[in-house]
């Protein structure tokens, strides 16, 4: 943000207007100074903590922070509806200029009014997000064999490209190993990082609990536990403060776990702000690129910033780890396995990254639904506080029987927030959200 500093032309009083100045200063001091402007109020559905954060971290005024989170709901909601619809010409949602737009890659300029009508801006691209996604896998199955000088590498929506981050001097071994995975030159981007992340473990974490001498940070609740970081415990270690047991656990390839805490814990929907306060979680609805997102941890509060990446793939000391999502909220050691979260939406838990928040840096973590889907859990909401049993088989998202990113086919029945649906045509999207100029997608009943 630019500052500017104003110049003040001083000039010579004369005595009565000195003797003026004096009086009314007088006059100022002995009368009580006007109270401070009242914050300005977050929107419906957001904590004033996060709304406050929104605009400490991306310098905002209250009135942009809440056209930002306006937007970032648009761009997750278009994104739902278009990775279905648009199939393999899809190439991704991004949140554009400075948070203003919602962005849709296209491969088919055929497409570009059904993404106008959903209130995107159509952006011609050569490479579908699913042909992105598929060149990071063949990187990520060739992990193993990247060399010393690889940091990671992700799928860069806005650029139409696959980056693979290299360290100064290793742009050459860098091509060599994309090469050899088989990822087509178009298609790739060879970044210079100075980029040293590490996961953020063994310290003070979050809402912190205890692996023998280790601390991290709760993410998020599940019915039976919480979710967190792979790296913080191994299968079958004991938690203390709460208690519990590590029940899944997977690190490197992937950095999630859940814990299974013992009886008399009661798992919550909800996050601790440490400023005395909780913000609380209604869902797992994933946020766009581009979009506004926040993180808490013990060590450095409430932070804010944007998704820049989804599914890196990123090179700690003890392997590689892939999707994850890259950010610019800063992190310290002690963030580690913490909740980053969109509006009321759970979107993941701190794994890594390089730098701190007195210089900035880059930040990953490891969304929250595959964490879910992974061990079958399912989210606690702040609806009330969730049982402690086993979890079930399947992935069920807050609310009802609605899955995330379950393609749902005309004629089906789903629950959802309390109201039951039947699906009008196959999609993806969430019941009760019905996009401009676009056929209805749920009929409640």
């Amino acid at each position: 943000m630019l500052r500017r500093t104003a110049t003040v032309a001083l000039t010579t009083l004369s005595s009565a207007a000195l003797v003026l100045t004096v009086a009314l200063t007088a006059q100022a001091s002995a009368e009580p100074a006007p109270a401070p402007a009242a914050p300005a109020a977050a929107p419906d559905g957001v904590a004033p903590e996060m709304f406050a954060a929104l605009q400490r971290d991306l310098r905002l005024t209250p009135a942009q922070a809440r056209a930002r989170l306006d937007v970032d709901d648009r761009a997750g909601r278009v994104q739902q509806v278009l990775r279905d619809t648009l199939g393999a010409r899809y190439g991704g949602t991004w949140v554009a200029d400075g948070g203003a737009a919602v962005s849709v890659g296209v491969t088919s300029a055929a497409d570009a009014e059904s993404v106008r009508n959903l209130g995107a801006v159509p952006v011609p691209v050569t490479h579908s997000e699913r042909a992105l996604e598929g060149a990071v896998d063949r990187l990520n199955r060739k992990a193993a064999a990247a060399p010393a000088a690889v940091v990671g590498w992700y799928a860069d929506l806005p650029g139409n490209a696959v980056v693979v981050l290299a360290r100064d001097g290793g742009v050459a071994a860098a091509r060599s190993f994309a090469a050899a995975a088989g990822l087509p030159a178009g298609a790739l981007r060879v970044q210079v990082s100075t980029e040293t992340p590490k996961p953020y473990a063994d310290v003070i974490g979050g809402n912190a609990y205890y692996t023998g001498s280790s601390r991290c940070s709760v993410g998020f609740s599940v019915n039976g536990g919480f979710v967190t970081a792979g790296h913080c415990g191994r299968v079958g270690a004991r938690t203390s403060q709460p208690g519990g047991t590590v029940r899944g656990s997977t690190f490197p390839g992937r950095d999630y776990a859940w814990v299974q805490v013992d009886a008399g814990n009661t798992p919550r929907g909800l996050v601790n702000d440490y400023r005395g306060g909780t913000v609380s979680v209604a869902g797992s609805t994933e946020a766009a690129v581009g979009a506004a997102v926040c993180r808490s941890g013990s060590t450095t509060g409430w932070r804010c910033g944007t998704i820049q990446q989804k599914n890196a793939s990123v090179t700690y000391p003890e392997g590689t780890v892939s999707g994850l999502t890259r950010s610019n909220a800063c992190a310290e050691p002690g963030d580690s396995g913490g909740s980053w979260i969109s509006g009321d939406q759970a979107q993941g838990v701190t794994s890594g990254g390089s730098g701190n928040c007195s210089t900035g840096g880059t930040m990953y973590f490891q969304p929250v639904n595959a964490i879910l889907a992974a061990y079958g859990l399912t989210l606690v909401t702040a609806g009330g506080p969730g049982p402690t049993p086993t979890p079930t088989s399947t992935s069920n998202p807050p609310g009802g029987t609605w899955q995330v990113g379950t393609a749902y086919a005309a004629g089906a029945t789903v629950t959802y927030g309390g109201a039951s649906y039947r699906c009008l045509q196959g999609h993806t999207a969430q019941p009760g959200w019905e996009p401009p100029n676009v056929p209805a997608l749920w009929q409640r009943v």
